[in-house]
């Protein structure tokens, strides 16, 4: 999906030691750049809502985040209280034991709840796969289920992993959802050619901490030419 390259990115910060400075810049710089959405844990959500609200920006928060091995109930308590706090999108981490385990039904139930409580109110459901950790069969079988619960986006990585956000991984979760769910690379992604080679790969949405530093290089790249 071309678009306006600012409209790729998802500003982000996930970190331990960030603090309400922090986030007021990010939220900042993201209402400067206009880009798709900002990023933040659930605590600083009502914070990305006050400056967020009426801009056209989305407020994303993860749930289960970043193990995924909370129970069901837990992970539909904290979107729930997420969406009532102001989330417009839920990026919900998947459960790597129960993969491993086979218990893809457990998987599809878990998603059925999720996407219940989202989509009741308007939000959108990214499932998070922990695809460092994942086989090629397994990324296929996940996003079949997300593909028949009406997902919105299968997100590649939480960006805690070892591996992040490669393009490899984005063109095999892109082909086979094709035009069912959209795509959200993140993890890792610090440079203007890592975001064009995803972007390239199929990744219909950016989420990186860097998202200012590759938008002023985007902008002082067009200036050069």
């Amino acid at each position: 999906m071309k678009k306006d390259f600012n409209k790729y990115f998802e500003n982000t910060t996930l970190d331990y030691d960030i603090n309400r400075g922090i986030v007021e810049k990010l939220l900042l710089d993201t209402l400067k750049y206009d880009f798709y959405g900002a990023c933040v844990d659930g605590y600083h959500i009502p914070l990305a809502w006050d400056y967020l609200e009426g801009s056209g920006i989305q407020v994303v928060t993860v749930c289960g985040f970043p193990l995924g091995t909370s129970g069901t109930n837990s992970k539909c308590a904290e979107a729930f209280e997420a969406i009532k706090d102001g989330a417009e999108e839920i990026d919900a981490m998947m459960n790597v034991a129960a993969i491993k385990d086979r218990k893809f039904d457990y998987i599809a139930s878990e998603v059925t709840a999720l996407a219940d409580i989202c989509h009741s109110e308007g939000v959108k459901l990214k499932m998070i796969l922990e695809t460092a950790y994942l086989t090629d069969d397994e990324i296929v079988r996940l996003c079949e289920i997300g593909i028949s619960k009406n997902v919105d986006f299968i997100r590649d990585s939480s960006g805690f992993s070892r591996i992040g956000a490669t393009p490899r991984t984005v063109k095999l979760i892109k082909d086979t959802v094709g035009d069912n769910c959209q795509v959200k690379a993140a993890g890792k992604i610090w440079t203007l050619a890592q975001a064009n080679e995803l972007i390239e790969a199929g990744a219909d949405i950016i989420g990186t901490d860097a998202a200012m530093e590759i938008m002023e290089e985007y902008i002082a790249t067009k200036k050069e030419d």
